[in-house]
């Protein structure tokens, strides 16, 4: 097979460099999360996450080593994939945490919201790529789109998993905001929501009222529902200013933080680095959505356009929601820190949507 040589000089380094640099910085933060030092070892949490590192990579090269416009005609059987196995999920489904969200394959555990996220970007991209009508998308337009996403939102929100069911909305919003949806009917769609809010609130669960509740008011109830926020608030700011050294967080090495290695990986790294470290770090994810805008920007069509959009969406929102939620600015509704939290399902998806991304970086001067 013949490699194009302009496809290899116009590789995006940078994308590769910062998904990777992440991926491996969560390992690390991982094993930190996890270690004992009264044992002096850590779990085999974080050699699990190196393993799905190295899945990851493979999927991610796969990914970019092929057009990217053959997945116009894979977005609607994935999308059908990831439905069927969210149906699943609801019938044989593990249950772990008060949540259902897990399909346990035998040789691993696949949470399908993860992939739900890219079915999503893929299914609406695959809708929008055409030209946009001149004064641009009503919303009755867009009832395909709507009913595209509807199932997949309803679906995760009884397992129940209300974070990825808000990430899956604001990837809707988003695309089809970038696609072309009126800045006016953008606005009717936004009013509707907050006015929906109370009615909303009587299909929480219980414990998501009281999350909520607690945001308001850490205080409530600080040795239950209020416990991982003000724990984490602690963490953060023990840091200070150039943190307590690798292996040395004490908020997390005594178990004070719940969650360490999942929701709330950034206050383990936030207590270890210090402010300059989260500032470094979030000027990485800043640099990684700056590139992929750029890629935006010159991609030679509008399907690879509002894919990298979608992409994008997905990284963006993920960590203003995570960092908010564990520094208190938002209720905690359980949003994994792309590429650096636990999760197998979670880092392969997300080196997947890197490939994604360098896919069509990298074949913008093709025909």
């Amino acid at each position: 097979m013949q490699i194009d040589r302009r496809l290899v000089s116009h590789f995006d380094w940078t994308l590769f460099g910062i998904a990777v640099g992440l991926t491996l910085l969560g390992i690390l933060t991982i094993y930190s999360a996890t270690y004992s030092i009264t044992e002096k070892q850590a779990s085999g949490l974080a050699t699990k996450q190196l393993y799905w590192f190295i899945i990851g990579m493979a999927a991610m090269l796969g990914t970019l080593s092929i057009d990217y416009h053959h997945f116009d005609r894979l977005a609607y059987p994935f999308y059908g994939a990831v439905l069927f196995l969210l149906v699943l999920v609801l019938f044989i489904g593990s249950v772990g945490g008060g949540s259902q969200r897990w399909l346990n394959l035998g040789f691993f555990i696949l949470q399908p919201s993860e992939p739900a996220k890219l079915a999503i970007v893929l299914a609406l991209t695959k809708y929008l790529q055409y030209d946009e009508p001149p004064d641009g998308y009503r919303l009755r337009d867009l009832w395909a789109p709507f009913l595209l996403v509807a199932p997949v939102v309803l679906l995760t929100l009884v397992q129940p998993d209300l974070g990825t069911a808000i990430i899956l909305s604001l990837i809707f919003l988003s695309i089809t905001l970038m696609g072309g949806l009126r800045l006016r009917s953008f606005f009717y769609l936004a009013v509707t929501g907050v006015t929906l809010m109370p009615v909303a609130w009587h299909f929480l669960k219980p414990y998501q009222q009281k999350r909520i509740l607690i945001f308001l008011n850490p205080d409530l109830d600080p040795l239950g529902a209020g416990y991982h926020v003000i724990q984490s608030k602690i963490a953060i700011g023990s840091g200070r200013l150039l943190g307590k050294g690798y292996l040395r967080g004490t908020q997390n090495q005594l178990d004070f933080l719940p969650a360490q290695h999942t929701d709330f990986v950034f206050s383990v790294f936030a207590e270890e680095w210090g402010l300059l470290g989260c500032l470094i770090l979030l000027g990485v994810y800043f640099a990684f959505l700056v590139v992929a805008l750029r890629v935006v920007a010159r991609a030679k069509d509008r399907f690879g356009s509002l894919l990298v959009f979608g992409v994008l969406a997905i990284v963006f929102w993920q960590v203003v929601i995570n960092i908010a939620m564990v520094t208190g600015l938002m209720p905690v509704v359980g949003i994994p820190l792309p590429l650096l939290s636990y999760g197998g399902s979670s880092v392969v998806s997300m080196m997947i949507a890197a490939g994604l991304l360098i896919n069509v970086s990298m074949r913008r001067f093709t025909f």
